[in-house]
C-alpha cells in the first residue's frame, strides 16, 4: 500500500505551505513511506486529485486544496481530518495502515471490540438496575422512614445541581461563541487560500496555453 500526498510545490499561500510541511513532517517522524505528488507542475496529478476527492469532501467551489492524502486509490482525507486523527492518536487508522509493534495506537479491530464490550457492560448495568427495582418494591416501613429523613438532603443537592447547571450554561455559551469565531476565521482563511490557488491555477493554465502555441 502506497500513501500518496498531493502537494503544491510552488504555492504562494503560506497557510497551504505550512499544512503541507506539517503532514510531510509528521509522516516522516512516524517513518511512514509516502509518495509526494506535485499538482503545480504536473497537470495529470492535479486532475487525478480533483477527480478522486469525494464530492462530499470538496469545498463549495468544487476545487480541493492541497494537501490531500490517499492510500493507493482510497481517499484518506485533507489536512483538517489528518490533524484530527493526529490529535486522537489514530493516524495509522486514518491512513488505513496497521499500527507498528509498540505503537500506542489501538488497531481499529480492537477499538470496535472495546465498543462492543462497553455496550455489553451498559446492558448488564441496566439489567441489574431492573432487578434492583424489584427489590425496591418490597421495601419495609423502616426504609420509607429513612427516605423521609434524607428528603431534606436531596432538596439541598438539587439546589446545588441547579447552580452548577447555570454555571455550565454560561460556560457553554462562552465556548459556543469562541467556536463560532474560530469557524469564521477558518472560513476566511480557506476562502483566501482558494482564491490564491485559483489564481495560481489560472496562471499555470495561461502559461501552458502559451507554450502550446
Amino acid at each position: 500500500m502506497v500513501i500518496k500526498v498531493f502537494l503544491a510545490s510552488s504555492s504562494g499561500s503560506t497557510a497551504i505551505k505550512k499544512k503541507q510541511q506539517d503532514v510531510v513532517g509528521f509522516l516522516e517522524a512516524l517513518k511512514v513511506d509516502y509518495t509526494p505528488l506535485d499538482i503545480a507542475c504536473n497537470e495529470e496529478n492535479r486532475m487525478w486529485m480533483r477527480q478522486n476527492v469525494p464530492e462530499e469532501k470538496k469545498p463549495t467551489n468544487g476545487i480541493p486544496l492541497p494537501p490531500q492524502i490517499f492510500n493507493e486509490e482510497s481517499y484518506c482525507g485533507d489536512y483538517e481530518t489528518f490533524f484530527d486523527a493526529k490529535e486522537d492518536n489514530s493516524v495509522y487508522a486514518f491512513l488505513g495502515l496497521p499500527p507498528p509493534p509498540g505503537s500506542k495506537e489501538v488497531p481499529m479491530e480492537e477499538r470496535n471490540g472495546d465498543a462492543h464490550r462497553e455496550d455489553e457492560q451498559a446492558q448488564a448495568a441496566e439489567e441489574e438496575g431492573e432487578g434492583g427495582e424489584d427489590v425496591a418494591e418490597g421495601e419495609t416501613a423502616d426504609d420509607e422512614a429513612t427516605e423521609g429523613e434524607t428528603a431534606g438532603d436531596e432538596a439541598l443537592a438539587e439546589e446545588e445541581e441547579e447552580a452548577v447547571e447555570e454555571t455550565d450554561e454560561v460556560t457553554e455559551d462562552t465556548q459556543a461563541r469562541a467556536q463560532e469565531e474560530e469557524q469564521e476565521e477558518a472560513d476566511e482563511d480557506r476562502e483566501e487560500e482558494e482564491a490564491e490557488v485559483q489564481e495560481e491555477e489560472e496562471g499555470l493554465e495561461e502559461t501552458q496555453e502559451e507554450e502550446a502555441e
